[in-house]
């Protein structure tokens, strides 16, 4: 038994960016024997990998003040804990790893109360409360940005960058896209995360014809939640509700218009895609206006502010991009140097010498 395989409890739920840097972990660790703790229902149900077993738990965030929900939030919460102490104790795991949200707080409770070490690793250059809760309760917190330590001063912060998908790294970048985009065209690229972004959505449907009379081409990818997705009708306009790669149409995008999830920008970096951003206004405690900062200040991207955002505003400044070459090329290049194209391996390696202490 001396050589049997460390078991790990992965406890990542509901957004593409909370699973997909946890399925890029989980592929660098083909060693470990991974299951998945998860909520039903949401989008790891989908996801995750059939070789990981999925273990779901009932338990949701706070959204609001204290009341009666709260109550039977907290009861839910009690019950969750519990449940997955039974999980880590019946499995014989050795160590848990999260990317946060609220299946952080149970997974990291019961870990540290059967004495198991967790990783926790936050993409967001402004870390969320649970991860500013828990993050010293934590062996080690994995940081997508430098910048999110100074939030986090009593955790032991490591930056390791925010893993990507295996197609982003594994080649097939290169390939080309199975898209009726000619050759040399100008290609923007839209996209809103994994949920999509109706907001957006509108106001580039709106600002579009004037893209088109300059001959550029639109890739937009609309999420499943737009009823208004299919009213745009154009020879230089492709819409989608999804595209699965990803990294073969970043490639070929000579600008993005995007939301700046952690997820979004880690991609966009990694592609060196030069990016005009629109934080989501709603996102908690505006975190994702943090993440585009380091893009701005890093000269990779442009940030537009959605409750300032015009027809007009969107159509200028898209067109003055596209016609600055040599800006453009330069966006891309800060953009790769923000990339830690080897963040996978970063964290596995964080993973195995925190169970091995």
């Amino acid at each position: 038994m001396a050589n049997a395989p460390i078991r790990l409890l992965i406890a990542a739920s509901g957004t593409g960016g909370h699973l997909f840097p946890a399925i890029a972990l989980a592929e660098k660790l083909p060693d470990y024997q991974i299951e998945w703790l998860g909520v039903p229902n949401r989008l790891e149900t989908q996801l995750v990998p059939k070789q990981y077993p999925l273990n779901t738990i009932a338990v949701e965030g706070f959204q609001q003040g204290f009341g009666l929900s709260s109550i039977r939030i907290f009861g839910k919460l009690a019950l969750s804990i519990l449940e997955v102490r039974r999980i880590l104790k019946q499995g014989n795991f050795q160590e848990v790893f999260t990317t946060g949200g609220y299946i952080a707080g149970p997974a990291v409770i019961a870990a540290r109360s059967l004495g198991l070490p967790v990783v926790f690793h936050e993409s967001n250059a402004l870390p969320g409360k649970v991860t500013r809760f828990f993050g010293p309760w934590c062996s080690a917190v994995a940081l997508g940005f430098e910048v999110a330590a100074k939030y986090l001063p009593r955790a032991k912060n490591v930056c390791v960058g925010t893993p990507v998908r295996a197609q982003f790294l594994d080649g097939a970048i290169d390939a080309p896209l199975d898209l009726a985009i000619p050759d040399g065209v100008p290609l923007i690229v839209v996209f809103g995360g994994s949920q999509g972004a109706i907001a957006i959505n509108k106001l580039v449907r709106e600002s579009a014809k004037a893209w088109f009379d300059a001959g550029i081409y639109v890739v937009h990818l609309t999420g499943d939640r737009d009823p208004e997705a299919d009213s745009l009708k154009h020879p230089q306009y492709i819409a989608l509700p999804f595209y699965n790669n990803m990294a073969v149409l970043l490639q070929r995008a000579t600008l993005a218009i995007s939301r700046s999830g952690a997820g979004s920008l880690t991609e966009l970096a990694v592609c060196g895609t030069p990016a005009i951003l629109i934080p989501y206004p709603f996102a908690a405690e505006d975190h994702q206006s943090y993440n585009a900062d380091v893009f701005t200040k890093a000269g990779a991207a442009l940030t537009l502010k959605q409750s300032e955002l015009t027809i007009e505003t969107l159509q200028s400044n898209v067109l003055n991009l596209l016609q600055s070459p040599q800006e453009l090329a330069k966006m891309g290049e800060k953009a790769k140097a923000i990339a830690v194209p080897d963040s996978a391996e970063k964290l596995a390696q964080l993973v195995r010498e925190v169970v091995e202490r």
